[in-house]
């Protein structure tokens, strides 16, 4: 397996961020095993540029590295799959700027970097909210995964947020359930599901929504409200919001 690098990229790192990259690919190689890049394969993940290297595994070099904002920007310049995902472990996110938003965004290929750069480093950003409004209409598959994931990240880590802000965010999700790709329906159905599941008056708006869809005649949004409805609208997530 090679690793693509850029020589233009590299020729900026510091050396000793690039001593911290080159150190982290070892630990990573060294790590990796045959039986998990087989596992992730099944579950669609790519095993082009990756090397097989287990969540808990990357969880724990991302404890030992520290939060690093230039290492993450090294380590997502490698195109190793694994680097990028401890990439999003590591930054900094009171350092990550709008356009490195957009140009990892760009870079999704997977859900799997896709989701965890989302829930673990961009929904921490100030940009986060405009983010998510933004790319849950692009025409690119998984920016508009993003989007939605995004979205779903914020109901989770947002503490701030009050229930109209995500109120706001589902009429956008009514527009992206009519977006017939697997990848981008799951994660609006993700986030309508997550939002639902906030407060009893979001799980009162988006059961409205999820009933909406679920009457659609066409088969994308019809799945999102359908199976989102089974969740939203059981008594287990009722008596949990009630308690």
């Amino acid at each position: 397996m090679s690793l693509k690098r850029s020589k233009v990229g590299a020729s900026r790192i510091d050396s000793s961020v690039e001593n911290e990259v080159q150190a982290a690919l070892t630990w990573l190689k060294r790590h990796s095993t045959k039986r998990t890049l087989e596992g992730m394969a099944r579950y669609g993940l790519p095993s082009e540029n990756a090397l097989g290297v287990s969540v808990s595994d990357l969880h724990l070099l991302a404890k030992k590295l520290g939060r690093n904002h230039l290492l993450a920007v090294a380590l997502w310049k490698t195109g190793c799959y694994e680097a990028r995902m401890l990439a999003c472990f590591v930054d900094e996110p009171e350092r990550v700027t709008t356009a490195q938003m957009d140009r990892w965004c760009r870079d999704f290929d997977n859900w799997g970097i896709c989701d965890t750069a989302c829930f673990h480093l961009f929904d921490r950003t100030s940009f986060a909210w405009d983010k998510a409004r933004q790319w849950s209409s692009s025409p690119s598959e998984f920016i508009k995964r993003a989007g939605f994931a995004l979205m779903a990240s914020l109901v989770a880590h947002d503490k701030s947020a009050r229930d109209p802000q995500f109120l706001a965010l589902l009429p956008l999700i009514e527009e992206g359930a009519r977006d017939e790709r697997n990848f981008v329906k799951k994660a609006v159905n993700w986030a309508l599901r997550t939002i639902g599941k906030h407060s009893l008056n979001l799980n009162k708006a988006a059961v409205t929504t999820a009933k909406r869809l679920a009457a659609s005649k066409e088969a994308s949004p019809r799945w999102v409200g359908k199976d989102a409805l089974r969740e939203l609208a059981s008594p287990k997530v009722r008596a949990r919001l009630t308690r």
